[in-house]
């Protein structure tokens, strides 16, 4: 760019002033800025972590020990309407049941990723995607806690577990990657409107019943391959089948990496459009 200006002697100099980034780059500046500073984001999801549980002597362990019991009585119970041995669903309905938990927990704080984080932005200029790494770290940390049930129950079970336990990482991997750009799309339609922590709450508890979390697939019969088109079915499934030494579902990976793709690129694209608008939302 060029500004002109005049010299003491009065002459007209030209002066050359850098251009400023595009809205793209600006965007992805933001998100590997953010990512850089791991240790702001870490440090901050341990004290909502902190803050949570702060009296308590189990802490986060309260969550696992529930998750315990909720599993154990839905194993009781489904295993025999379903007619399905408890060795076999126990596993199935743990799992699953967990990861649900951590794609629901993810979804729902997402839309409040920057509302939370209200005062901070307002008056500390850092990247908005810290508030975003912030809510999946937490979750990401509650998560581990209840992912200690998982060995235990397996080896109670003597349930074997081969090599597929590989996949599992990658599927973690993935499914943190899409706590991201979940957190940042709905951190921002809800900083926008505030009619969606509602709406998305709602959305959540009618996904967990037509969602084959705790109830098994292949009891849809002819309609199995609808539900293994279900992008929360696909998160889900790529870790626990895996977990349980069984071959994951054949649509899975592409419905999770498509809709991984999809939800990145259109996330990316209003970030880069409305991020400059979002402490004026809040």
């Amino acid at each position: 760019m060029l500004s002109a200006a005049r010299s003491e002697t009065g002459a007209r100099v030209v002066q050359l002033l850098p251009t400023p980034p595009s809205r793209a780059a600006a965007a992805w500046r933001d998100l590997s800025d953010g990512f850089a500073k791991s240790w702001m984001w870490w440090t901050l999801a341990l004290q909502d972590i902190k803050l949570r549980y702060r009296g308590s002597v189990l802490g986060p362990f309260w969550m696992t020990i529930s998750t315990l019991v909720m599993v154990t009585a839905m194993g009781l119970i489904y295993s025999h309407l379903f007619h399905v041995e408890i060795a076999t669903y126990m596993p199935y309905v743990t799992i699953g049941l967990i990861v649900w938990q951590f794609v629901s927990a993810v979804t729902s704080e997402g839309c409040e990723s920057f509302l939370r984080a209200e005062n901070v932005i307002q008056q500390i200029p850092i990247p908005y995607s810290i508030h975003a790494y912030r809510t999946v770290c937490r979750n990401l940390i509650v998560l581990a806690h209840n992912f200690l049930i998982i060995p235990l129950g397996l080896i109670v079970l003597w349930r074997p577990v081969d090599w597929r336990i590989i996949e599992t990482g990658a599927g973690l991997a993935v499914l943190a990657f899409d706590g991201l750009w979940i957190s940042i799309l709905l951190g921002m339609v809800s900083a926008r409107f505030r009619d969606i922590p509602p709406i998305v709450a709602s959305f959540l508890q009618v996904a967990f019943f037509v969602t084959p979390v705790f109830w098994p697939v292949d009891a849809l019969g002819d309609w199995k391959a609808i539900a293994t088109l279900n992008p929360l079915f696909a998160a889900i499934d790529v870790v626990r089948s895996p977990l349980l030494g069984l071959a994951v579902a054949r649509t899975s990976w592409v419905v999770l990496l498509g809709s991984t793709i999809f939800g990145c690129v259109i996330t990316f694209a209003l970030f880069a459009r409305f991020r400059m608008r979002i402490a004026y939302w809040i």
